[in-house]
């Protein structure tokens, strides 16, 4: 059933939760990358909160005005100003208070979700609030979701990455250096704003698929993965999309399979396998390719330790050094050097004596700093410097 799921066999409504979710997690996944890079990981999450009472009044109001107050686009309204109005108290918090910013995003945080919860409760002693199903709002529920509801999603998500590779250039700058960015002209606050502005626009779209306290992980958790898998900022950006339109759409497709199980937590619970997945897979940033390197570096210094006590007559006590040194050819199994070995050991030693020498020349400050034990001196000095080196140890007196 996964596969049809994933080949969208599944019915109309799976087909409609799908595709909507796959196009929220690439809108989320890239304009949360903007947030990451801007180390405002936790604003998203005071955003996600402050929709909570915009949802509930927007609701009190449609019923007030006659409406059975389940209208999709009034409550996304409502949310909208909701998170509006937290994002504003956070920024005012933090220029004319000496809170810094986490502490304004905490007090905010709590405040609207509180009385939010507060709204809700008093929604369900309604006739009206016992049906309308705004706890939903709090997981996400997508087992109702009609045509139009998916044309809001699909319609908000789509404006959210038009606007977010339109402006990611300045984005980038903003988010990598804001010091930078003012001294070229940028108007880093309104970017500044902007970048919130779509954050939240994404939080109140994705409102019907995740709700309000998972749609953080669709914001963070890709732009964190794709962050492992490269140090370009560019292609962050376009992962961070890949990775959270796979796990919002795989997501889906597992919940239309199990209807019983609520769809946000399934797709923030992908995009967690994807994160772990990645955590150790990466090539450069993952966990085993860490462990490859550190293995590397282990044998390299092995050898060249075993090399060194070649050259020198010591013995080699270490059975993993001789094995490697037997390994390459450097050695015979009773611990003697071979005709190479004896070649590659005086070099070591060579290289060493420089070393040595360049730790002791202040001139060469930068270049020492970059000793570990198993660096070529020719990597960090040119020709004429290592000549220069070779004349200092030749005129120091043994």
């Amino acid at each position: 059933m996964l596969v049809d799921a994933l080949f969208l066999q599944m019915g109309y409504n799976a087909t409609l939760v799908t595709l909507g979710a796959g196009l929220l997690g690439f809108a989320a996944g890239i304009s949360g990358t903007f947030l990451f890079l801007r180390n405002r990981a936790l604003l998203s999450d005071a955003i996600s909160h402050a929709t909570l009472p915009g949802v509930a009044l927007a609701f009190l109001l449609m019923v007030a005005l006659g409406g059975d107050g389940r209208s999709l686009p009034g409550l996304l309204a409502g949310s909208a100003v909701s998170a509006l109005l937290g994002l504003l108290c956070v920024n005012a918090l933090v220029r004319h208070t000496r809170l810094n910013e986490d502490a304004a995003i905490g007090a905010v945080l709590s405040v609207f979700f509180g009385f939010g919860v507060v709204l809700l409760t008093v929604i369900q002693t309604l006739p009206q609030g016992r049906q309308a199903g705004l706890e939903s709002f709090l997981l996400g529920s997508t087992a109702a979701m009609l045509w139009a509801d998916a044309l809001i999603i699909a319609g908000g998500g789509a404006a959210v990455v038009v606007l977010a590779l339109l402006f990611r250039r300045p984005f980038l700058l903003v988010a990598f250096d804001a010091a930078y960015a003012r001294a070229r002209g940028l108007p880093v606050a309104r970017l500044d704003l902007l970048m919130m502005g779509l954050v939240m626009a994404i939080t109140v779209v994705g409102l019907k698929i995740v709700g309000l306290i998972l749609v953080v992980a669709l914001l963070i958790v890709p732009p964190v993965t794709a962050r492992l898998w490269t140090d370009v900022a560019a292609r962050v950006v376009w992962l961070s999309g890949i990775f959270g339109a796979s796990a919002a759409y795989v997501g889906a497709a597992i919940s239309a399979t199990a209807p019983d199980l609520p769809t946000g937590p399934i797709i923030v619970l992908v995009s967690f396998v994807v994160f772990v997945v990645s955590l150790l897979l990466a090539p450069s940033r993952g966990v085993l390719a860490a462990w490859l390197r550190y293995r590397r570096f282990q044998k390299r210094i092995h050898i060249r330790q075993g090399l060194l006590a070649l050259a020198q007559g010591h013995p080699i006590y270490e059975r993993l050094t001789l094995r490697l040194l037997v390994a390459a050819g450097w050695a015979r199994g009773d611990g003697v050097a071979t005709d190479d070995g004896m070649g590659y050991a005086a070099r070591a030693l060579r290289d060493e004596a420089r070393w040595t020498a360049l730790r002791t020349d202040n001139r060469f400050e930068a270049a020492a700093a970059m000793y570990d034990g198993v660096r070529d001196i020719d990597t960090v000095l040119t020709s004429d410097q290592i000549a220069e080196i070779d004349r200092r140890i030749a005129e120091t007196p043994a």
